[in-house]
């Protein structure tokens, strides 16, 4: 393909690209000397190329004051289509330079979903995509994608987060679980009325999941023993396995203390919850094909783990 050429007649009608950095940065502080900080040079190298600037327009940019720079008339009219070129040029450049992180992907998991799920399975993804060069994070909290260098995210909410597309993983699934060690020979545990005999275990952020789940069982939660508080769901199950009481969690995220025999499913009755699991990234960035590989791939393992 021949290269796109606008020509030599444009080429020396445009204006010098650096003369154009100091005046919209001149402009946007209202001082050289500021404008000399952010572009590391001298003041009196700012004042050179905007009066060579205004030497090639014919036109005065700012009016010089002793404490600052005023743009003129003139000034503001050009600033308005400097910026628009500038942004248009930072959107191109960045989507150029993301396109080229095509074996790379940053992603950020909450710590649960990341050890329990995630991991043992990144093995299938290696396999798959063995150029793609993945870097894992425990999340906490909601990812700054324009601050940060993470990619991609996998959230636990109601999917309505500002700035981000979200792709639907699968719901949270939330059944009672226990060690089988807790339950005493003459309290055994039939039927869901039956736990108020045992502490039930609490996610600190989400003291609503065992009332909703009591409830939704025609249960009056206030007759049921509020047991230990815990930061996560990480914790709560943690605490079931070791016989600390009765914890809400997903079957499939404690799937080796269930196997093991250190947890057993009392009711596979799920809590009815509108939070589930989505894939997001910033909105209107450009996706790579290494997120086009995990965001697929993702989805394939949540289909495979539900029919399974």
């Amino acid at each position: 393909m021949p290269f796109l050429s606008i020509g030599d007649e444009l080429i020396n009608r445009l204006p010098p690209l650096n003369s154009l950095k100091c005046f919209e940065s001149a402009a946007r502080h209202s001082s050289f000397n500021k404008a000399a900080n952010e572009l590391s040079v001298t003041p009196s190298a700012i004042s050179h190329q905007i009066k060579g600037l205004e030497s090639f327009l014919g036109i005065e940019l700012f009016r010089r004051t002793k404490r600052k720079v005023i743009l003129t008339e003139a000034g503001e009219a050009y600033l308005k289509p400097i910026k628009s070129i500038f942004e248009q040029l930072d959107a191109a450049t960045s989507e150029l330079k993301s396109k080229q992180k095509v074996g790379s992907l940053r992603l950020a998991v909450a710590p649960a979903f990341l050890t329990r799920w995630l991991m043992p399975r990144m093995e299938r993804f290696q396999d798959r995509y063995p150029d793609i060069q993945i870097e894992i994070s425990s999340l906490t909290g909601l990812v700054d994608f324009a601050a940060g260098d993470i990619d991609m995210a996998v959230y636990f909410g109601s999917g309505d987060w500002e700035g981000v597309e979200a792709h639907y993983l699968r719901p949270a699934r939330l059944a009672p679980v226990c060690n089988p060690r807790l339950i005493k020979p003459n309290q055994p545990i039939n039927k869901p009325e039956d736990m108020s005999f045992y502490p039930l275990l609490h996610v600190t952020k989400r003291k609503d999941e065992w009332h909703d789940w009591l409830q939704q069982h025609d249960l009056d939660p206030k007759v049921f023993r509020r047991g230990l508080m815990f930061s996560s769901g990480s914790l709560t199950a943690g605490a079931a396995a070791q016989g600390l009481g009765i914890s809400l969690s997903d079957p499939e995220l404690v799937m080796p203390e269930i196997e093991s025999g250190t947890l057993k499913v009392l009711f596979d009755q799920h809590l009815i919850t509108d939070r589930s699991f989505y894939l997001v990234y910033e909105k209107r960035r450009s996706v790579t094909p290494a997120m086009l590989a995990f965001k697929e791939w993702i989805i394939e393992q949540m289909v495979g783990s539900k029919e399974s």
